[in-house]
């Protein structure tokens, strides 16, 4: 299959031209590395005479969802501390004798787990952040486990609670511990990110409050309210990192890049989980729009712009990271250049 480097790079000026996001950088890569990558328009557009760079530093939104809690839940899976089909009261304390205890871990990684859809953490629980583990952990369900495929923030936050429990190690650390720094993702970190990074990091909504773009600071109110670092968002990145945490997932990596989870963790979250429910899911992954499971392409989205793809099959990947939320909310723009994107990275 042939990289078009000319017509990605025409669909992304046109999304700059347009206004959709300020600027982008994007890779697409292989079982070999990185073949084709690039930058395009400004990081901010009240300074045009900083371009937007390979080393530009973006808010990874709900790519931390993968990044941190899917590839430490993966390391905790395969190093046999957790059961993913046992209810989570049977072992976790917290949980024993609250309704989330009848939930399972595949089915908060599924979406199916029937928690509530929206975390509205500090108008339920308040600020102080026991006050919020204790009612996220105490809520009642929104509907039985397993009747239905809805995505929620919840689930993310509540598999970095577990995760915590199961390491003895808050979520930042298990995971610069036993995925960013074996992979070499030197960049990638929960913020708030110290001035030095910060500097070179894609603005993302205007804050009211400070009547400036949120720079080095999570855009997702939870993470802020948590202080940063939680399973729902917080983490930056680059995209040399992202590059290097799927080129890893495909297998490909030197005997000195081992992560805490592996193949076995891949191939179990790649595959459909949900049976008959729509729409479909992996483990916190699931197909690309506008493809079919079949065609094995999946794919994981944040908030602020970011996205990633990777296919087993075809031994490719792909990302692109906007700061699109600079301008807007509206989703819709983006989605349609994230589906050409998708179909020119992978066919």
């Amino acid at each position: 299959m042939t990289y078009r480097t000319d017509r990605i790079e025409e669909l992304l000026n046109e999304g700059v031209r347009d206004k959709v996001y300020p600027g982008a950088v994007w890779a697409v890569g292989d079982a070999a590395g990185t073949r084709i990558h690039g930058n395009t328009g400004v990081l901010d557009p009240e300074q045009p005479d900083a371009p937007m760079r390979s080393d530009t530093v973006f808010d990874a939104a709900s790519l931390t969802k993968i990044l941190a809690v899917w590839s430490s839940i993966g390391s905790l899976w395969e190093e046999g501390k957790l059961d993913l089909d046992s209810p989570l009261g049977t072992f976790w304390p917290e949980v024993e004798g609250h309704a989330l205890g009848s939930v399972t871990a595949r089915q908060l990684l599924t979406h199916t787990a029937g928690v509530p859809l929206r975390a509205q953490l500090k108008n339920l629980y308040g600020t102080d952040p026991q006050d919020i583990r204790d009612g996220v952990l105490r809520e009642a369900l929104h509907r039985q486990p397993g009747e239905a495929v809805e995505y929620t923030d919840r689930a993310a936050l509540i598999l970095g609670y577990l995760a915590e429990h199961l390491s003895g190690h808050r979520l930042d650390q298990l995971a610069t511990e036993r995925i960013w720094q074996p992979l070499a993702m030197n960049t990638t970190r929960f913020g708030p990110l110290p001035s030095e990074i910060a500097a070179r990091c894609a603005p993302t909504e205007l804050d009211e409050d400070t009547s400036t773009h949120l720079k080095g600071v999570a855009h997702d109110f939870s993470a802020r309210l948590l202080g940063g670092v939680c399973g729902i968002a917080g983490a930056f990145t680059v995209v040399d990192d992202l590059a290097a945490f799927l080129h890893y997932m495909l297998g490909e990596t030197s005997t000195s890049e081992q992560a805490g989870f592996g193949p076995a963790w891949v191939t179990e979250s790649l595959t459909i989980q949900t049976g008959e429910l729509e729409p479909v899911r992996g483990l916190f992954w699931h197909p690309a729009p506008g493809t079919e499971p079949t065609q094995d392409v999946w794919v994981h989205y944040g908030f602020t712009g970011t996205g990633m793809w990777i296919s087993p099959d075809q031994e490719r990947w792909a990302v692109l990271l906007t700061n699109k939320l600079y301008y807007t909310r509206d989703r819709q723009p983006l989605t349609e250049i994230r589906n050409t994107f998708r179909g020119l990275a992978f066919g």
